[in-house]
Parts: structure tokens; C-alpha cells; sequence
């Protein structure tokens, strides 16, 4: 690397990511200032709920400053295939257009998100590990192995004449990993040699005060369990952690349960392993139909839905069956995963629904069938001791995990800053400052269409479901006389109210009530006489009902 020219900047700024937990969208830009080159880092989405986002497919981030600065984009770098890091390839790439860069197993998944899409899958370029490096722009950037609950997870080390970044992307310290990379100490100390400005590093785990585990230390427990379970045994896990599809099939086989893989992105993720030469030594699987035929003793189904889900294998089986298996009493169903925040509802409710049909449910409460992908606190601390960085930008987490990450490299006088969605970093100098703030915000996948989060689609949807709906007709002639009453179609709204009668049809003769006493002027202007209509509407349900609805006028005038 050459010295940095005169009034060029180094810049770091997240769009998603930085003050939540997925959607991860990073960009980092060298050049002068607004006229950087930039490359990004990760696409990801996260998932809706009914109570915020009712309706909605998907979420990832506002790209527009991006997509105002196509012309300088040079790469998407994407770490691993998780789909808070990949799941937005096939929704943003037309709008960036640059080249995408990935490992084999998290290229093979990029694919597939483009063919979804109808788009080309021949922009994804697969990138070797480190020492290999790929040209981009100004930038260098090398793919370094680093353990994770999904195979071929990497750290990025982003080489430019600014200085040295590492963007530790989502790791834990596991030696032994079972399927994937293990960590590899030697590796990151080599790479913190020649001087590192940023540490851009996972937070998700920073409030957890004991060292990380490893994948293998689980098997023994989850095998013991099984073969002590006297009826069938039914475990859920993310589809993408496939050491814990290994752990867990590798459990049932020696406890003498034949395995049977129920949910499609399951099937989906095993099958990318095995094509991308990752999965060796997974035991053999039966279909659900064969599963049928096999004693409930036997039968270990490694299934969908560990966080809820609503169409999940999971949630299927706990309302009855799925393809043609079913639970019942003594059955045993474990929760080998972490319940993501936001998502206990879905999960509490499918416990009791297996609750209620006899089901014994494990879940990892205690820690036993279960380790995180993330690295604890410790475990952090340990990255910052291994790269030894200028400073420190926390990432991949809530606002209390960035203050509280800088808060503990603090104490090792390490310094840090909290930098959230929007804040763009200059990274130039010994010390990271504020350069400018930008505008950032959510995009939904609505069907096959993209809502901006305050284009109001949402919050009308949300209304609707809150309050309920009235839809008021009017018909008028040529001379703006009425032809009829006005009549009203109800939605999510009680029938009868306080006077013992029809809604509907009280809040018709007042409408006709208006209608009848309004004069020529009125009835002529077809603002004004919405407005006056709705007001009517809406008071005559407040009164009878206690709600408010929201409400749509169709004025017709007939020529």
C-alpha cells in the first residue's frame, strides 16, 4: 500500500446492522470526499411480525444513498450465507449492479437468491480464503476462515492506502467447529502485523460474561437425550447451522434413530453443503413417507421452524401433521437454538400447542443442547487482543450492545465509537470522528413489491386492523341529486351497537340524513362532500361501537 493522498478519506458507514440485530448492510468508501469508490458488505434482510409489520414478506435496508452512487460502487463483498447477510441479494442487486463476491458454500446460496429473482447468477464470483485477495477499486480485499454456525464463514481484511480494516462479519472462537472453519489464532495474529486502523467487529454476544463453546461439546448431551426418549423425537435448529444438522442427525443415529429432514430450506441448505463439498459423513435420511413405516421409537424428525414460524414444519406438526407424521403423547420435541428477540410469541405458542398434545418439550434453557454462533464476551475481548487495533466500531447489534462493546474495549484502553445506522466515519485519522449523518431506513418486500417504510402502506394496514373499516358509496346524478341512499359495507367492525341495531344501517340514515339537508354546493364539490361523509362515519361508529374506523368515500356521478 501506497501513502494516502492528500484530502482523500477513508469512510465506514452501515445502513443496516449498527442499532439492531439483521438486515446487516455495510459500505466502506475511499477517495475524495463524495466522490469515494465504494464496496459494500452484505445484503441482508430481517423478518416481520404481525404486530408491526402485518402483511410484509421481508425487510432490508433503505439502499437509496446507494443506489444514487451506482456509478462508484466496485464490489458486494458478502461474508456467509446467513439470510441477515445474504437474504437481499436477489432484492438489491439491479439497483447496484456491481459484482458479487463470496466463498463457494455462501456463493452456491447467492446463486439461488438471483435465480429466484430471474436474475443473472453469473455476477457472483467465487473468491478463494486468505492469502488470496481480490482487487476491488481502491480496495484490497481478503476472505479469512473464521468459525461460525454456518459454513465458511469469513472475517474481511479491507487493504487500501487508508490503513488496514478488519470486518470480523458474524464469528465465535471454536476450535473444533464440527463442520466449517475452526478459529484460527496464528492466522489472525499474522494479519494484525503490518498495523490495523478499524476493527469493525460482531457485538451480539457482549452482555454474555463466559467463554463461547464449541459445536462439539454438545453431542454427547444431545445423544444421551435421545436415547433416553421412549417415544419419537422431533428437533428443531436454524436450517443453516449445518454442524447442528450434523450434531443432531449424528446424535439420533447413535442413540438407533433413523433421521428424517422435514422443511424445505433444511433440505435446501444440506444440499448446498453437500454440492459445495462441505457435508461429509451425514447420516443417511429417509423421506416422510418412509418415516411412516418406522417404529415412533426409531424416529428422530429433523425439522423447520426453531423460531416459530408460522408455515414451518414445526408449527405444522404442533397444529396436527405434516406430511403425514404426527405427534402425540410421549413424543419428545427439542429446541436445540436460541430464541431470537422479538420471536418468543411464535415459539411460546407452538410449545403449547405441543403441550397440548402430550408432547414433553426441551428447550435450552440451561444451555445444554445448545451454543451460540456468536462470540461471547470474552471471546471478543480475545479479538481485540489478537488484532490490536487503533480503534474499535462495534457492529451487528442493538444500541446497548455497540455502547456496551466500546464500554469493554474501553477498559483495556482500547478506544471505540458508537456508530449507528447512518453515521458515516471518517476512518482517516488516528481517531474515527463523525463526517455526516445520512438518511437510512427499511424497505419491505409487500407480494412483488418494494414499500418504502414510510410510504404508508404499513401504518394504513396496521389502521385498518386497529380500528376496523367502513366503506361509504354514493351515487349522484347529472344534476349532483342523489340516486338513493348512501350505503355502507363494514369490515372488522362489531354488527350491532349500543342502540340494539344494525351498524350499518344506522350509520346509513345518518349519511342520508347529511344527504338530504346538504345544499347544491356541497353536494357538488367532491372533496368537501368526502370529508363531511367520513366525519359522519366515523362519529356515528364512535358512538355506537366506541372505535373510530378508518374510511373510504366512492362518490359516483353519473354523466
Amino acid at each position: 500500500m501506497s501513502a494516502a493522498k492528500a484530502n482523500d478519506r477513508l469512510i465506514y458507514l452501515a445502513l443496516g446492522g449498527a442499532g439492531e440485530i439483521g438486515m446487516n448492510c455495510y459500505v466502506y468508501g475511499y477517495g475524495k470526499p463524495g466522490k469515494e469508490r465504494l464496496i459494500v458488505v452484505d445484503l441482508g434482510v430481517t423478518f416481520p411480525d404481525m404486530d408491526g409489520t402485518p402483511g410484509v414478506d421481508l425487510i432490508f435496508a433503505d439502499i437509496d444513498w446507494l443506489r444514487e452512487r451506482k456509478a462508484q460502487i466496485d464490489g458486494i463483498f458478502i461474508t456467509h450465507a446467513h439470510e441477515d447477510h445474504v437474504g437481499a441479494v436477489g432484492l438489491c442487486w439491479e439497483e447496484l449492479g456491481a459484482p458479487i463476491y463470496a466463498r463457494k458454500f455462501t456463493a452456491n446460496i447467492a446463486r439461488r437468491k438471483l435465480q429466484e429473482r430471474g436474475l443473472p447468477d453469473n455476477v457472483v464470483q467465487v473468491v478463494d480464503a486468505w492469502p488470496a485477495v481480490t482487487k476491488c477499486g481502491p480496495f484490497t480485499v481478503g476472505y479469512v476462515p473464521i468459525s461460525h454456525s454456518i459454513p465458511e464463514s469469513a472475517g474481511l481484511v479491507i487493504d487500501s492506502d487508508g490503513g488496514r480494516i478488519v470486518h470480523t462479519g458474524d464469528f465465535k472462537v471454536d476450535m473444533t467447529p464440527v463442520v466449517g472453519d475452526p478459529f484460527d489464532t496464528a492466522l489472525w495474529e499474522e494479519i494484525a502485523k503490518p498495523g490495523v486502523k478499524a476493527l469493525v467487529c460482531d457485538s451480539t454476544n457482549i452482555f454474555s460474561p463466559n467463554p463461547g463453546r464449541s459445536e462439539m461439546s454438545i453431542g454427547p448431551a444431545i445423544t444421551d437425550l435421545m436415547r433416553d426418549c421412549k417415544g419419537m423425537v422431533v428437533a428443531t435448529t436454524f436450517a443453516s447451522n449445518i454442524a447442528r444438522l450434523k450434531t443432531l442427525a449424528t446424535a439420533a443415529t447413535e442413540a438407533g434413530r433413523t433421521v428424517c429432514l422435514l422443511g424445505r430450506s433444511m433440505q435446501r441448505m444440506t444440499q448446498a453443503a453437500m454440492e459445495t463439498d462441505l457435508l461429509h459423513d451425514f447420516p443417511a435420511t429417509i423421506s416422510a413417507e418412509d418415516a411412516q413405516n418406522i417404529p415412533r421409537e426409531n424416529l428422530m424428525l429433523l425439522v423447520t421452524g426453531s423460531q416459530g414460524e408460522r408455515r414451518a414444519a414445526s408449527a405444522q406438526l404442533s397444529q396436527g401433521s405434516y406430511l403425514g407424521l404426527s405427534l402425540k403423547e410421549g413424543d419428545t420435541f427439542l429446541f436445540s437454538s436460541k430464541t431470537i428477540p422479538g420471536n418468543e410469541k411464535g415459539v411460546i405458542r407452538i410449545m403449547n400447542q405441543l403441550s397440548e398434545l402430550g408432547v414433553d418439550i426441551v428447550d435450552d434453557d440451561g444451555g445444554k443442547y445448545h451454543v451460540s454462533g456468536h462470540a461471547n464476551r470474552p471471546d471478543l475481548e480475545t479479538m481485540h487482543q489478537l488484532i490490536k487495533p487503533q480503534f474499535l466500531i462495534p457492529m451487528h447489534g442493538e444500541h446497548r450492545h455497540l455502547r456496551e462493546h466500546v464500554k469493554v474495549a474501553g477498559l483495556h484502553g482500547l478506544p471505540g465509537i458508537v456508530a449507528v445506522n447512518g453515521m458515516m466515519v471518517d476512518l482517516s485519522g488516528n481517531q474515527p470522528k463523525v463526517a455526516e449523518y445520512i438518511e437510512t431506513g427499511r424497505t419491505y418486500l409487500d407480494g412483488a413489491t418494494h414499500v418504502g417504510a414510510m410510504d404508508g402502506v404499513v401504518r394504513d394496514r396496521i389502521r385498518m386492523a386497529l380500528n376496523g373499516l367502513v366503506v361509504v358509496t354514493l351515487i349522484l346524478d347529472e344534476n349532483d341529486e342523489s340516486l338513493g341512499d348512501p350505503w355502507v359495507e363494514l369490515s372488522g367492525l362489531a354488527e350491532d351497537g349500543r342502540s340494539d341495531a344494525s351498524l350499518a344501517e344506522i350509520m346509513e340514515e345518518d349519511l342520508s340524513q347529511f344527504i338530504n339537508r346538504a345544499n347544491k354546493k356541497t353536494l357538488a364539490d367532491d372533496v368537501k362532500l368526502e370529508k363531511e361523509l367520513k366525519t359522519i362515519a366515523r362519529k356515528t361508529a364512535q358512538a355506537e361501537i366506541g372505535k373510530k374506523p378508518e374510511v373510504i368515500v366512492v362518490i359516483s356521478r353519473l354523466n
